[in-house]
C-alpha cells in the first residue's frame, strides 16, 4: 500500500482553529460501514447511537506544560525544548529548535531555579536532556512551561484547558486525544445514568502523532512507541461487555491503540502497561474494538491509515469527501465522526487483495519506465 493511496484534498480554512462552545456543539458524522450509509449529527445526540450495556473507553492522559523557551549559557542564544517523555528523575528525550543550538554539552537556562545539560542525541533529531533545578520539578514545570498546540493551530487558546479533555488525571501526553475534547461531564453522566458503562485507560500521546509518514510504501513505516496502561479493573468491564454481547466504543485512535495493543486474543484482553508502537492499517483484523468516536485527521497520516482499517479505506475517503463539502470542521478542534461498526470481514479482506493487485500494477508500470 502506498501513502497516496490515503490522500485527500483539504481545503485550508476547513482546519478548525478555536474549539466548539459548549464542547459537544460540534457535529457528528455517523458511519455506517456495513450498510454502507453516511448521516449527519450533533455531538450532544451521541447518546441515540448507543444503547444501555455499552462501553465507551477513554484515554485518560493530561497534556504536559510541555515547551520550554531557553537560551544557551555562552551565547544567550534562544532555544525551544519540547519534553517528549520522562527517562528517570531528571533526564528527558526531548525535541529541541533550533538543534544546532543544542549539542552534547550545552547547558540552557530557563530560570534562575531550572537549567538543563544536553546529555545525548537521539533519533529524528532529538536530545536527551538532564535537568537542573531548586525545588520540585513539577512545580516548576507547570510555572514555566506552555501547553502546546499542534501545528496546524495558529490561533491563541485563550483557555488552556480548553486542550485537556474534562476526564484528564494522568500527566504524561506531548498532544491531546482530541476525540475526547467533545465530551462534556454532564454528557458523560447522562450516559451512565442511562446505563452505558464508562472505562478508562492511559496513553500518553508522543509527537510521533504529528510526525509525517516519509515513506512511499507504508509498510515500511516506523512507528513511534508510546507508554500506556489498562487497569484489570478496565479489562474486566471490557470483557464482561464482550460476554454480555455489547460493544465496546473507543473513544479516539490513542483508546484504540491501547485495547488492541493489550488485546491477548480476539475478544480477549488483560490489564497491562508498556510501550506499544502497534501500527494499524488497512487488513488489520481488530481484536475488541466494535465501534469508535474519532475527529477527522490529516492526509496521509497514520490517523487515517487507522480509521480506514476500522471503516474501510475506500468509505472512509467518501465519507472524508463528504465532510469538505458540507463544511466539517476538520483536525484536533474540529467535528467528530462515529464508526458505528467495523467493516465486514470479506469487505476487508478484498479490499486488502485490490490494494496489493494495485500494487503490482503500479510496480510493473515503474518497472517498464525504467
Amino acid at each position: 500500500m502506498l501513502l497516496e493511496d490515503f490522500d485527500y484534498d483539504l481545503p485550508e480554512e476547513r482546519i478548525a482553529q478555536t474549539p466548539m462552545e459548549p464542547r459537544n456543539a460540534s457535529r457528528l458524522m455517523v458511519l455506517n460501514p456495513v450498510e454502507k450509509t453516511i448521516s449527519h449529527d450533533h455531538f450532544y445526540n451521541l447518546k441515540k447511537y448507543i444503547v444501555p450495556g455499552d462501553t465507551l473507553i477513554f484515554n485518560d492522559t493530561r497534556v504536559m506544560p510541555a515547551r520550554l523557551i531557553g537560551h544557551r549559557d555562552k551565547t544567550g542564544g534562544k532555544v525551544e525544548i519540547f519534553l517528549l517523555r520522562r527517562l528517570d528523575a531528571d533526564h528527558w528525550e526531548t525535541l529541541v529548535k533550533p538543534g544546532k543550538k543544542a549539542q552534547v554539552g550545552n547547558v540552557i537556562n530557563f530560570s534562575d531555579e531550572l537549567s538543563c545539560i544536553v546529555t545525548e542525541h537521539t533519533d529524528f533529531g532529538g536530545r536527551v536532556v538532564e535537568f537542573h533545578y531548586e525545588g520540585i520539578f513539577e512545580e516548576i514545570l507547570d510555572r514555566l512551561g506552555e501547553t502546546p498546540l499542534p501545528p496546524y493551530i495558529h490561533e491563541k487558546l485563550e483557555d488552556k484547558e480548553r486542550y485537556q479533555t474534562v476526564y484528564n488525571r494522568e500527566e504524561g501526553s506531548a498532544a491531546a486525544p482530541t476525540a475526547g475534547l467533545h465530551f462534556t461531564k454532564e454528557q458523560m453522566q447522562e450516559l451512565e445514568d442511562m446505563g452505558v458503562h464508562l472505562g478508562f485507560v492511559t496513553l500518553h500521546v508522543g509527537l510521533g502523532t504529528f510526525r509525517p509518514v516519509n515513506v512511499e510504501n507504508i509498510e515500511d513505516h516506523e512507528m513511534h512507541k508510546e507508554f500506556y496502561h489498562i487497569s484489570d479493573e478496565t479489562a474486566k468491564l471490557i470483557m464482561d461487555t464482550k460476554k454480555a454481547g455489547h460493544r465496546v466504543i473507543a473513544v479516539g485512535t490513542t483508546s484504540i491503540r491501547t485495547l488492541e495493543s493489550a488485546a491477548t486474543a480476539p475478544g480477549q484482553i488483560a490489564g497491562k502497561s508498556g510501550w506499544t508502537g502497534i501500527f494499524i492499517y488497512p487488513g488489520y483484523q481488530f481484536k475488541i474494538v466494535d465501534a469508535l468516536i474519532t475527529n477527522f485527521h490529516l492526509p496521509k497520516s497514520t490517523l487515517i491509515m487507522l480509521i480506514s482499517a476500522f471503516a474501510g479505506r475506500k468509505f472512509v475517503l467518501q465519507a472524508y469527501k463528504t465532510a469538505v463539502d458540507m463544511r466539517y470542521r476538520f483536525f484536533s478542534f474540529g467535528d467528530a465522526m462515529y464508526c458505528l461498526a467495523k467493516q465486514p470481514d470479506e469487505e476487508r479482506d478484498k479490499e486488502v487483495a485490490e490494494l496489493e493487485e494495485l500494487d503490482r500494477r503500479r510496480e510493473a508500470a515503474k518497472q517498464k519506465e525504467e
